[in-house]
């Protein structure tokens, strides 16, 4: 047995055509396997069951993404090359972790059992449930009947780092190439591949954080890259949906690279399509979808609503700009002179966000009251907003609730660290007798933003006539490039409490 024979040494001691052809008139197992080696396409069909329990939907980028790995790793098999490094951006819920990170790499050893793979994802969680379904794929007992020349070597079999064996013509078996799986930001000292595979490097909860869109876009740059067993050869795919301008798609394309090959595929092309790359795969949307059956038109109108504007340009439109550039539609708020009126079904939260300092030059304590109708309608009632020294902000916000009533809940948002803590607490103590909470908010304003805006640009919010419409309106047209944002800020707070539908209990 050799461990490290080389590929032309491989490739010698494989069968002979003639003795394939004798195989295939003898076995109609031989004549599948065949069919499955020659295409991945093939394959994915006939093993589908091992890895999913779901019906499959065949849509055409599935075919197309099989040829265009298919392309890259016959390249590496010759020792050719590397021509470029792939990027592939795609919505969530298109096969592509079935088919890039669970069935490519076992596909490949039915042709070339010496290959070695590093695959990562955001999460090694998940890197390690996607090598558990490659390893029971190889493990399954309609691979074994039609491969049964392909094995896992006992003492090296794990989830994170199993290996392959190849039974030779003599029945003598040798050591293949191995599935190495790990986390984006995890070591990899010592292992090296011919094809690297990054996965979703970013979890869409994180992608606002600077901190973790550097450590991916690091790792990729400085770890995952050494880690090629020839760098002239091996190729790293990455497969994602986009989440931030400076996501590790962007970052790989700003480096303006020649040899890097971008596939970008939006969900909907009604307002991306000039994000299509190649271009000529716009020809083979249907209705300007790129999968009707598993994303047609009212599935992504929903999407958008849970998603936010930015976070369904980014995923499904692969483009992390909103179209135009702005994150509230403003001319879609419309007014009214009164709310609908108020029972069981219908809610009103008072969201407060208060300013650390009260400097001529500091943010504003805002109050926005948000009145949510049994109809799911969202109104802007009403909005407090100045600079006022602590004794009569905390007045004031006492005032507020009084002629607000006690029918409306009052959240206050509560600012990181101990002076947070007591700042809100001290608020709720100031409101004894009203329905009173503190809010710990996560994310950045923007991502916290997101789902509102959604509402508001699908017509869903009103405001309520006022004096106060103006500065209103003003803040949420430059929002987030303005200078103040605390009126979006505690509007977002009091939409997605009203959203969620979580009450506080009575402080008395």
């Amino acid at each position: 047995m050799k461990a490290d024979a080389s590929i032309e040494e491989v490739e010698s001691e494989r069968p002979s055509k003639i003795e394939r052809l004798r195989e295939l008139v003898l076995s109609p197992e031989a004549v599948i396997a065949e069919q499955c080696r020659r295409s991945f396409y093939f394959f994915m069909h006939e093993f589908w069951n091992e890895v999913s329990h779901d019906t499959p939907r065949w849509n055409w980028h599935i075919e197309y993404l099989c040829d265009q790995l298919t392309e890259l790793a016959s390249r590496v098999a010759s020792g050719l090359p590397r021509l470029y490094d792939l990027i592939i951006n795609v919505p969530p819920g298109t096969t592509k972790s079935i088919t890039c990170s669970i069935m490519y790499p076992v596909w490949c050893w039915t042709r070339w059992p010496w290959m070695r793979f590093i695959v990562s994802s955001y999460s090694n969680a998940l890197s390690l449930e996607h090598a558990e379904y490659s390893r029971d794929l190889v493990r399954s007992d309609l691979f074994r009947n039609i491969f049964p020349y392909l094995d896992i070597k006992q003492d090296k079999d794990t989830k994170s780092n199993f290996r392959i064996l190849e039974k030779l013509p003599d029945n003598t078996w040798r050591i293949g190439g191995n599935r190495f799986s790990t986390s984006v930001g995890g070591a990899l000292t010592g292992f090296h591949a011919h094809i690297l595979i990054v996965d979703d490097p970013l979890n869409p909860k994180e992608s606002v954080s600077d901190l973790k869109l550097a450590t991916a876009n690091r790792w990729l740059d400085q770890t995952l890259s050494t880690r090629k067993i020839d760098k002239a050869i091996t190729p790293t795919i990455m497969i994602m949906q986009r989440l931030h301008q400076n996501d590790p798609t962007g970052h790989w394309l700003n480096k303006q690279k020649e040899n890097v090959k971008l596939i970008c595929l939006p969900g909907e092309i009604h307002n991306y399509h000039q994000f299509v790359r190649p271009v000529e795969l716009i020809s083979c949307y249907q209705d300007g979808l790129l999968d009707p059956v598993r994303m047609p038109m009212e599935i992504l109108k929903d999407l958008e609503l849970d998603l936010g504007q930015y976070s369904y340009a980014g995923q499904i439109g692969q483009n992390p700009v909103p179209p135009g550039g702005g994150m509230f539609q403003v001319d879609h708020f419309h007014f009214v002179d009164s709310i609908p009126p108020i029972n069981s079904s219908s809610m009103t939260i008072r969201y407060w966000d208060k300013a650390a300092s009260e400097s001529s030059r500091s943010a504003f304590t805002v109050g926005v009251k948000v009145h949510k109708s049994k109809t799911n309608q969202f109104t802007i009632c009403d909005v407090k907003r100045g600079r006022w020294l602590s004794d009569e902000r905390e007045r004031i916000m006492r005032e507020v609730a009084e002629a607000d009533g006690p029918n409306v809940s009052i959240f206050i948002e509560q600012e990181p660290g101990s002076s947070g803590k007591d700042s809100a607490l001290g608020s709720i103590r100031n409101l004894i007798g009203f329905v009173a909470a503190a809010d710990r908010p996560t994310g950045s304003k923007i991502s916290r933003a997101d789902p509102y805006s959604a509402q508001v640009n699908a017509g869903n919010v009103a405001l309520l006539r006022g004096d106060w419409n103006a500065a209103f309106i003003e803040e949420h047209r430059y929002f987030p490039f303005g200078l103040y944002k605390d009126q979006v800020d505690a509007a977002s707070g009091a939409v997605a409490k009203l959203a969620a539908k979580r009450l506080v209990q009575r402080i008395t």
